[in-house]
């Protein structure tokens, strides 16, 4: 029970997009193990500034009714086995999400149905049910989500941004820019000639965890009239090393979805 929430939320919660000459003052580079690069520059302390930065940092946020999306899904563990997998997903705004995945032959394993007080996962190997809180999800990935969150980690808003940067820098046509939250440190890269997220990574605010989750974006697409991330590239580092390569092949906004979910009564509740 617990392997299966975990793949779920985690499936979810990777895609997060789980998107003035000062100086960076804690830039941690991308990296395969639990270095970290220090660089030193004074704090930003001006409201100003921070306002300008959120501005660019939100300035293409996608606002959507329904959402529709096909994508692949290659999975490397710490161990180097990997896993191929493909994910439909239907939302529709601040009510439902409904994700189905499939391995390598077609089958579909899993379906999950996320409302925004409950969670319902239906293992159709096993043909099991289960049916959890929202807080049982975030328990189990151990991240502070919570339903609106989980839809702006799908879309590629950038979530955990809260205004409390604390530094930024430029460098030609990349912008920098270090948010500190209760539970994370933010740092995002944005393309300044069309404020597009390039790279996101989170850091734990407690060290002794030493958690860090690396996300890269590519192959952006103006799909009607919204900017999307195509390809997306995430690295999270603990004790173990994941590697996920996402990879999305359609994508459709505010056309009206089905959201199926009948529950056979052979199966088994969890």
């Amino acid at each position: 029970m617990m392997r299966i929430l975990a793949f779920a939320g985690f499936l979810l919660l990777i895609m997060i997009g789980c998107k003035g000459p000062r100086q960076i003052q804690t830039v941690i580079a991308k990296k395969d193990t639990a270095v970290v690069t220090v660089v030193k520059a004074p704090e930003v302390d001006s409201a100003a500034i921070k306002d300008a930065i959120l501005e660019k940092v939100h300035f293409n946020d996608i606002s959507f009714n329904h959402f529709f999306a096909k994508l692949k899904i290659d999975f490397t563990d710490s161990k180097g086995k990997n896993t191929n997998a493909t994910a439909f997903i239907r939302m529709r705004k601040d009510s439902l999400m409904w994700v189905s995945i499939t391995g390598a032959l077609g089958i579909e394993g899993f379906r999950v149905l996320i409302k925004p007080d409950s969670v319902f996962v239906m293992d159709k190997l096993e043909k099991t049910i289960a049916i959890r809180t929202v807080d049982y999800l975030q328990d189990v990935v151990k991240l502070p989500v919570n339903f609106q969150i989980l839809q702006d980690i799908i879309i590629g808003n950038p979530v955990y941004f809260p205004r409390n940067i604390t530094s930024f820098k430029t460098n030609g046509s990349q912008l920098m820019a270090l948010s500190v939250g209760e539970y994370f440190k933010h740092l995002i890269t944005l393309d300044t000639t069309n404020n597009m997220v390039m790279n996101s990574k989170l850091d734990d605010v407690d060290e002794l965890r030493n958690r860090t989750c690396n996300i890269s974006f590519a192959d952006y697409a103006n799909i009607q009239n919204r900017w999307f991330s195509n390809k997306r590239e995430i690295t999270v580092t603990e004790k173990t090393k994941l590697d996920v390569q996402l990879e999305f092949k359609q994508v459709a906004f505010d056309e009206p979805q089905t959201f199926p979910f009948n529950i056979p009564k052979n199966y088994q509740r969890k």
